[in-house]
């Protein structure tokens, strides 16, 4: 009987160590992160200005559920793939004023018309989506003509000694965050992708500057 590598083995232990993670740990951790006082509180004010026809990308556990304004909302489409984070939103979905319409895909794959909807809001996804260039022509492209993306993201610093950081931990950091990056430009991929920003408010809001730059705005379709 001939003995298994030692490597095979390490091989399979670490693939079901990753996958444990992704399933049953990250989400968790996911909600658990975005669930903080400080993005909570500007969730309650970016949240509101969403209205008609609303595409969340990135909607994962409903955390901005909660603060939409019944009053301005026609229907939601919440896109995420991650079937973990997509049970916990249902459950808060079903306690809307609304209908919500779930859609299992990444940012890169939108499943609606061009020109279909009035507000895309797209909060702490654009660090984490692999194709993040490809998802934002998406979100141009289903925008109506003078629709706004509303977006709350993390990303690069401005500051040379923060950014040298950011890129030496972003390689572990992207591994054990799902995907998540530390140092994508935010601002300019969105005026990069079609966009126009007509606001937007970019600081630092924790004293962990190398995860807490944060790019709050709106953005039409140039």
């Amino acid at each position: 009987m001939h003995a298994i590598p030692l490597n095979f083995i390490l091989y399979f232990a670490n693939l079901f160590r990753m996958k444990f993670y992704d399933k049953y740990i990250l989400p968790k951790l996911t909600h658990l992160v975005c669930s903080q006082n400080d993005i909570t509180r500007v969730r309650e004010k970016l949240v509101p200005l969403a209205k008609g026809r609303i595409l969340e990308v990135g909607i994962g556990s409903g955390l901005n559920l909660p603060f939409y304004d019944p009053t301005k909302v026609d229907r939601v489409w919440g896109l995420d793939p991650s079937s973990q984070l997509k049970k916990i939103a249902k459950k808060k979905a079903a306690r809307m004023p609304f209908d919500v319409d779930f859609i299992g895909l990444s940012g890169e794959d939108i499943p609606l018309e061009k020109n279909s909807v009035d507000t895309v809001l797209v909060t702490y996804t654009l660090c984490s989506i692999p194709d993040v260039r490809k998802a934002l022509n998406e979100m141009n492209r289903v925008l109506r003509p003078g629709g706004e993306l509303i977006f709350y993201e993390h990303g690069r610093s401005p500051d040379k000694n923060i950014r040298k950081w950011q890129d030496k931990i972003n390689p572990i950091w992207t591994k054990i965050s799902g995907g998540c990056n530390l140092n994508r430009p935010i601002s300019n991929l969105i005026k990069e992708s079609g966009f126009k920003i007509i606001n937007l408010d970019a600081k630092y809001n924790s004293p962990l500057k190398v995860i807490g730059f944060n790019y709050r705005g709106i953005a039409v379709p140039a």
